[in-house]
């Protein structure tokens, strides 16, 4: 079952109805959320983590929430929706965690090691880097929105509960996320000035 689900577009509602479904019981219909909704959950994760290492470990986090809880999902918004809320707590928990205690110096270079061992010239790779840098770069709660909105392609009203703040505070991060883009595209797109 869950095999078909990969080669079967699954739309919101479908997700949304498994919620439930194993809300009421139903001990495969949170497989199938789980796999319809992965992919989601780890990119958010990633997006709102300082520490990208420890993603994985948010997420299953953000999966043994879901599931211990799911008896309480009542389908008043999106599965979607009410896991990514999950996600984004499961998330300021561990940075709250992690600024009670002392961080240890990681001296070797394993970043460089990655960095070396990711593919290179495929059609896009650079510009999606480049893209996922600059949002990177954004002030959290702008980031926040900008990647719920227009990455994740979350409504604006469910990505106002995700983040627990007004429908007019998400719009208008957005819209200033995209102004902060465009600038810094701008600003990389300049010429430089001839000697």
């Amino acid at each position: 079952m869950i095999h078909a689900l990969l080669h079967h577009a699954v739309t919101e509602d479908d997700v949304t109805a498994w919620a439930i479904d194993a809300a009421a019981g139903d001990g495969d219909a949170f497989g199938r959320v789980f796999v319809a909704l992965h992919s989601d959950v780890r990119r958010y994760v990633a997006c709102l983590a300082d520490d990208a290492q420890a993603a994985d470990d948010l997420v299953q986090e953000t999966f043994l929430r879901a599931v211990s809880n799911v008896h309480l999902f009542e389908g008043r918004g999106s599965a979607r929706s009410w896991l990514l809320t999950i996600a984004r707590r499961a998330v300021v928990d561990s940075l709250r965690r992690a600024a009670s205690r002392p961080r240890p110096a990681d001296t070797s270079d394993w970043q460089t090691a990655a960095e070396r061992s990711q593919p290179r010239n495929l059609p896009g790779f650079d510009e999606g880097i480049v893209l996922m840098a600059l949002i990177e770069s954004l002030p959290g709660e702008r980031r926040e929105a900008f990647f719920l909105t227009q990455v994740l392609d979350l409504p604006y009203d469910e990505a106002a509960r995700t983040s627990a703040c007004p429908v007019g505070t998400v719009r208008s991060r957005v819209s200033r996320a995209r102004s902060m883009l465009t600038a810094m595209l701008d600003e990389k797109a300049e010429p430089a000035p001839a000697c």
